[in-house]
Order: structure tokens, then C-alpha cells, then sequence
């Protein structure tokens, strides 16, 4: 019966460690129940079978739990639920190549001073040089620097 509850302490303490490095990674209830695991698992091994025997469980769990991370970290097993996803999008894209000085579109939005238009078949954020301008009025690009985009009144 002790021996079964130690071999299962220490199992049990193994998988809960996999879980807290390949599933819940930071320090955790599962990375720190695995430790507790495994220390109560040799403890019991120390009190059961003295020293000799607590010497052959502890050695035998530190080679265990080398061996399976090794094996866990070598294997491929973890890449296929991991993810591998990249975000190549870029937050403020440059609109001065394809906005000019002089452009003409229309206001989606009321500019109150800031708004959505249309320039060159592109619906960009806009701020009104001469305050409020209403939706669908005819709108001149005054100023573009970078991603800001000034415009008037098309008159």
C-alpha cells in the first residue's frame, strides 16, 4: 500500500509539473502541487524504508523527472498544440505615398473636427482645417504628414 501511494505521489507530481511548463506556464497552483507531490512522495520513502530506501526513491525520482522533461521538451508532441502564429500587420500604415497635397474626396462622417473621408477610393481618419464639416461634402487634402491627414471645405 505505501509503495503504491509513493510511486503514485510521484507520478501524479510529474504530470502536474509537464502541466505547469506545456500548459499553464508561470508559477501555479499545478507547478507548485507537482513540487509538493514529488517532496511528499520521497518524504513518505524516507519514512517508510529509512534512509537507503528514501536515497533510492529520491535519486530514481530526479533521474524520472529528467528523463520526462527531457523527453517532453525533444519531442515534437508540444509544437503541434502550441502557437505558432506571427502578426506581420503594421498599426499606422503611411499614407503619404498614396494621399497627395490637393487630393479631392467626399466626408463619410461628420469632421467634428476629426471624421472619416474618402480620398482616392481609401476611407482614412481626416481633421477639418475650418471646424465642423457635414457628411457627404466635397473635401480638398490640405496637409499629409505621415499618417495625419488635414483637409478644407471643397468650395
Amino acid at each position: 500500500m505505501a509503495l503504491s501511494a509513493i510511486i503514485a505521489l510521484i507520478i501524479l507530481g510529474i504530470v502536474l509539473i509537464l502541466l505547469e511548463f506545456f500548459v499553464v506556464p508561470g508559477i501555479t497552483i499545478a507547478g507548485v502541487g507537482g513540487l509538493l507531490m514529488l517532496i511528499g512522495g520521497v518524504f513518505m520513502a524516507y519514512s517508510k524504508y529509512g534512509t537507503p530506501g528514501g536515497h533510492y526513491v529520491l535519486a530514481g525520482t530526479v533521474f524520472a523527472l529528467i528523463l520526462v522533461l527531457y523527453g517532453a521538451f525533444k519531442s515534437k508532441t508540444w509544437e503541434k498544440i502550441a502557437l505558432n502564429t506571427e502578426i506581420n500587420s503594421q498599426a499606422k500604415e503611411d499614407l503619404s505615398q498614396k494621399i497627395t497635397l490637393g487630393d479631392k474626396g467626399k466626408s463619410i462622417s461628420r469632421l467634428a473636427p476629426r471624421g472619416t473621408v474618402s480620398i482616392n477610393g481609401l476611407f482614412v481618419e481626416a481633421e477639418s482645417i475650418n471646424g465642423l464639416i457635414d457628411e457627404n461634402e466635397d473635401v480638398e487634402v490640405i496637409k499629409v504628414k505621415g499618417n495625419k491627414i488635414i483637409v478644407k471645405l471643397k468650395k
